[in-house]
């Protein structure tokens, strides 16, 4: 008994054109350079990028709050003088160098230019519409050195600082000098050593560019830099005016 068998061949699936010949679009991961390998896109790793900042930051905040307290008490209270053995008010007040302000101006001058550079990497994160030249990428052009700018600017903001310190030495008011000189190194000081983790960050930011590491990578290391830059910049003209005008 003789048996009969078809075949019946299937062609691969392909994608039809439509009539307007224009293929769907083609959904990029954040940066592009994390497309496919597993990490979370650019938006999810900002998030959590800057909520390690806040984090960070909380403490910080935390530690100033409780100088500020120990600072207005220690204002008002009276020591015992152990020659007369009255209750006497030796808090003097102490004239702040006209250099502060100077250093006043370059840190906001570096927050600037730290944003600046915050926004310059954002935009090659970011796709934006082939608006140039030919040949000229939108990475490139109109490209400032606004990173190493504020390295400059911090590095000569806690120089500044030093001679500040140098200068209130030369007039008479050391550490342990008084009450009130005690407090203007220890809030100044305190500031300049967190301010030089910043200045290590912009360190590591700029040897991010400089060796071409991810674009993402590099804009959000950026990013969490400018926040944390802005914070010092703000702290120091609390600071600043905490000493000027409570004193």
């Amino acid at each position: 008994m003789a048996s009969f068998s078809t075949t019946a061949t299937i062609d691969d699936p392909r994608i039809s054109l439509g009539e307007d010949s224009t293929l769907p679009p083609v959904i990029i991961g954040g940066g592009g350079d994390d497309f496919g390998s597993g990490k979370p896109h650019y938006p999810t790793r900002l998030r959590r990028a800057r909520l390690g900042l806040l984090v960070a930051l909380t403490p910080i905040l935390m530690l100033f709050v409780s100088f500020t307290s120990a600072y207005v008490v220690r204002q008002g209270l009276p020591t015992l003088d152990p020659q007369t053995n009255l209750l006497v008010r030796d808090w003097i007040p102490v004239k702040l160098p006209t250099l502060l302000l100077v250093n006043t101006f370059v840190l906001l001058l570096s927050s600037l230019g730290m944003e600046l550079a915050r926004r310059q990497f954002r935009r090659e994160v970011t796709p934006v519409p082939a608006t140039s030249a030919p040949g000229v990428s939108s990475g490139e052009q109109g490209r400032m050195p606004w990173l190493a700018m504020t390295l400059v600017l911090g590095l000569l903001f806690l120089f500044g600082q030093w001679s500040a310190w140098r200068q209130l030495a030369a007039t008479g008011f050391y550490v342990s000098t008084t009450p009130s000189s005690s407090f203007v190194y220890l809030l100044t000081g305190a500031h300049a050593v967190h301010l030089m983790g910043g200045v290590l960050a912009l360190f590591v930011a700029s040897m991010a560019s400089l060796f071409r590491k991810a674009v993402a990578t590099r804009a959000i290391v950026v990013d969490v830099t400018a926040w944390y830059w802005h914070f010092m910049a703000l702290l120091w003209v609390y600071i600043l005016c905490l000493l000027e005008f409570l004193s």
